[in-house]
């Protein structure tokens, strides 16, 4: 049998394997079961008729862990925390939408009770769009902060300053770590103390170093006594320990962590970290037994971290540094891909590259990076989804985890440094069960790295994809009266 690493822990050495194949695996949304009535119609309002794997396995586990209401874990236990690792498109959000939106839909007090903290302003208001949908007509409260409004415009949507003291106006909170920090140390009334979810959504960008500060604030301010208030005592939390006899006397909030990510770290320093609880792991990244002819049966891949895409074909382009923007060209002029979503290393290639195709002509182009407000990169992202823009240029930061609808093809222009970034970028394509080609224009002396950088990772089927010199010929000239024409506006 393979070597198990002897320091992983048990929770992560045997999860629960969800299964890969979307498409083969839809689950009707009426056979998973304890969904309640009125989001099982929401559900259908919004078309969705199925669930994907992770969601018919997630769902219920989370209902479960708040089957005697939101104030008690099962059978007066703590509920065990829950990680979901999955590929990008696989259905993580309304995988924790559907149950908090259920589990809060009998509260009586409005108090923060769900908190969702993930690394990007467009990730945030992508959930929080999510959740106001499977809201709306519940009366419960939605609240986004980003720092996209002022800070006191925030404050004034969190909470509401009364004669009696203070009270929450959010009962689900969407946000990004910075602006929650700033909201956590300086508004007053702002209190986490009746917190019963903390999701953390894209985890593995979380858990690196300057996200854990935050997670160890919300954590602090979770278990806070608040004396300002004169609130209720009764629902004192304390770090979970050993249950005595006075501990169990009055019934605890558990705070329960949820952790999604596509990419979610083996590493258990990392995930210590996070002080998980007895953590249940839901993951489709595994590698399949095969049966041979003679009936024994090997392991396929065992290596294999991380899952892609199932319709993800991938190729890589060899190439020099003087070809690459010709090669850009070829597939958009010659080639004729459309809807392309073609990544650069930083801001200032993005915008390069942009310009470059601008004066070039011929492709509907655009850029989608950090320099953008918020309303353009939205008007961006639509345009493409309208087939308006054929080439979407954009940076790693920008691009992650957001949902575009219909990318045909993902360009790496830049080969990505780290077998992460790759993931996520070519994630973008293929998904919900569809299909997309991934391209990665790769220099000569990045070749053997780039290779061996997903071979270490158990992603075999990438093939190589040559582009002959004079396939480039024709476009030469045109690409030399463009570059002059970018000399001149640089200048």
């Amino acid at each position: 049998s393979p070597q198990v690493q002897p320091f992983l822990p048990q929770w992560l050495a045997q999860p629960k394997r969800v299964q890969k194949r979307i498409k083969d695996n839809l689950c009707p949304i009426r056979d998973v079961p304890g969904i309640h009535p009125r989001l099982l119609k929401k559900l259908q309002m919004n078309g969705i008729e199925s669930f994907f794997p992770v969601q018919a396995e997630v769902i219920p586990a989370i209902l479960q862990s708040a089957s005697n209401g939101y104030l008690l874990g099962r059978g007066g236990y703590r509920p065990r925390d829950i990680c979901v690792s999955a590929p990008t498109g696989s259905g993580k959000t309304l995988a924790f939408v559907i149950p908090i939106v259920q589990v809060l839909l009998d509260r009586v007090v409005c108090h923060v009770r769900a908190l969702v903290v993930l690394p990007t302003k467009e990730l945030a208001q992508q959930v929080s769009k999510v959740f106001n949908i499977y809201t709306d007509g519940t009366g419960l409260k939605v609240v986004l902060i980003t720092g996209q409004k002022s800070f006191a415009k925030e404050q004034e949507m969190l909470v509401q300053k009364k004669v009696t003291g203070y009270s929450s106006l959010a009962d689900i909170v969407v946000a990004t770590p910075g602006r929650l920090t700033d909201h956590i140390r300086q508004t007053p009334g702002f209190s986490l103390t009746q917190l019963r979810f903390l999701i953390v959504d894209e985890a593995d960008r979380m858990i690196d170093d300057m996200h854990q500060n935050c997670l160890n604030q919300i954590v602090k301010a979770a278990f806070q006594v608040e004396n300002d208030s004169g609130s209720n005592m009764l629902f004192q939390r304390t770090k979970p320990g050993p249950l005595t006899a006075g501990s169990s006397c009055s019934p605890q909030i558990p705070l329960q962590k949820l952790l999604f990510s596509a990419t979610l770290t083996q590493d258990p320093e990392k995930l210590q970290q996070l002080d998980l609880f007895q953590p249940r792991l839901f993951t489709s990244v595994y590698s399949e037994k095969k049966t041979l002819g003679d009936g024994t049966e090997t392991e396929q891949d065992t290596d294999n971290k991380y899952t892609l895409p199932e319709g993800l074909s991938q190729c890589y382009v060899p190439c020099d540094l003087n070809s690459k923007p010709l090669l850009l060209l070829y597939f958009m002029l010659t080639m004729k891909f459309t809807r392309v979503l073609c990544f650069t290393n930083s801001r200032e290639a993005s915008h390069r590259l942009f310009l470059l195709v601008q004066a070039f002509g011929g492709v509907a182009v655009a850029e989608f990076s950090s320099r953008l407000a918020p309303s353009e990169r939205r008007r961006t992202i639509k345009e493409f989804e309208q087939g308006k823009i054929q080439l979407l240029i954009s940076t790693d930061a920008t691009a992650r985890g957001i949902d575009v609808q219909g990318v045909n093809y993902v360009i790496n222009y830049d080969a990505p440094q780290f077998i992460r970034t790759y993931i996520h970028r070519v994630g973008r394509t293929a998904r919900a069960g569809k299909v997309g080609v991934a391209f990665s224009l790769v220099l000569r002396i990045q070749e053997r790295r780039f290779l061996r950088m997903l071979r270490d990772a158990g992603i075999q089927d990438i093939k190589k994809h040559p582009v002959k010199g004079n396939s480039l010929k024709p476009l030469v000239q045109q690409y030399e009266a463009a570059l002059c024409k970018l000399e001149k506006t640089v200048k």
